[in-house]
């Protein structure tokens, strides 16, 4: 995992769409340069794993020609509770070139893999005064995963210079956007088509991270069965647009159900963080990204439910947007570029 460098597309390849981000470096910020979306078929991508390479590879290229893009260096992330850990832990005092040096033994005892199985990054993040201990934020990701999604971009003619994790890519697109409150904790939800990634922050800090396997699929799913439709059909249904012969009282019931296993995924979550952070805390925020953010009533179901107020993420908020783009259809999409935004702010000298 190393960090690249200026004129860096953010791409986030996902199991229902591709986007890619291109922002321009400015003394006060960042403007967006370039930005696109591409759907992908669902047997392409299944539970993050590529069933497809070619297709994959023709979608990637097809999307940076649409956009436009001539930049070749981009940075790409992964999810996954099966492939990528994150931990925070504690170990003695020692400088970072001592942690770099032991830091396959201090990770070992924390990651259900085999250690040259993987990749291993870390950052320190607290240096305790009164304690001879320090917190370090441990990330390891199997490499057959790195190598999968690597292959592909470079395959579509990119250079893939970052490797990232989504939870860390909202982390960047949050800390752009968003004024951080240091009592506060805020929860990065992104939920996509088949996996939900968390990462709570307080002030501004990471300081639990969770992925799981569950998604707007789910109700798609739970919609093609219910009506026996095409999952196009389903997709429709499930951002509140009509379709022939199905009623909108039966399609709310049907949301309602299944967006609960969505919800109670979270709660439990959340129930989790609670339960091991040092003072059983709560969450103040919750920033909601990805496709299932615009699906029909979901941020009212999951405000109500798990009472914690809810804002639809808003990644271009402090970035420049030129007229020539259409600021309604950014306003619609933004909570689906959260991600790719979060990538394409990785610059040189990050950590």
């Amino acid at each position: 995992m190393i960090f690249g460098g200026k004129g860096i597309i953010g791409l986030d390849i996902g199991s229902k769409h591709i986007k890619v981000v291109q922002l321009k470096e400015l003394k006060t910020g960042y403007q967006l340069d370039r930005l696109g979306i591409m759907p992908i078929a669902p047997e392409l991508i299944v539970d993050g794993s590529i069933l497809d390479a070619p297709r994959v590879v023709e979608a990637i290229r097809k999307l940076i020609a649409e956009t436009n893009i001539k930049v070749k260096d981009a940075t790409i992330s992964v999810a996954g509770h099966s492939s990528v850990i994150i931990k925070r832990i504690s170990v003695q005092q020692m400088t970072e070139e001592e942690l770099s040096e032991s830091i396959k033994f201090e990770a070992e005892q924390y990651i259900p893999f085999d250690i040259e199985d993987v990749s291993l990054d870390f950052q320190i993040l607290e240096q305790k005064q009164s304690e001879d201990h320090m917190d370090v934020l441990i990330v390891a990701v199997k490499k057959d995963k790195i190598n999968e999604y690597v292959s592909v971009v470079r395959d579509a003619g990119l250079n893939p210079v970052v490797v990232d994790v989504d939870d860390f890519a909202l982390e960047n697109m949050y800390e752009v956007n968003y004024e951080i409150h240091e009592n506060e904790n805020v929860a990065l939800v992104n939920i996509g088509a088949g996996t939900i990634n968390m990462n709570i922050l307080k002030g501004g800090v990471s300081v639990f991270t969770r992925d799981s396997s569950v998604g707007g699929n789910l109700i798609s799913d739970a919609l093609q069965r219910e009506f026996a439709i095409s999952y196009e059909n389903a997709e429709r249904l499930k951002y509140g647009e009509a379709v022939e012969g199905i009623s909108q009282e039966d399609v709310s019931a049907s949301l309602m159900s299944s967006c609960e296993d969505i919800v109670g995924e979270i709660s439990r979550s959340f129930d989790f963080f609670r339960g091991t952070s040092r003072q059983g805390e709560d969450i103040s925020e919750i920033i909601l990204s990805g496709g299932c953010s615009l699906v029909k009533d979901f941020v009212s179901l999951l405000s109500d439910r798990i009472a914690v107020s809810v804002k639809i993420a808003e990644p271009f908020r402090n970035i420049q947007v030129p007229d020539s783009f259409d600021k309604g259809y950014l306003k619609k999409i933004g909570p689906i570029v959260a991600v790719a935004t979060g990538l394409a702010l990785r610059r040189i000298g990050d950590s």
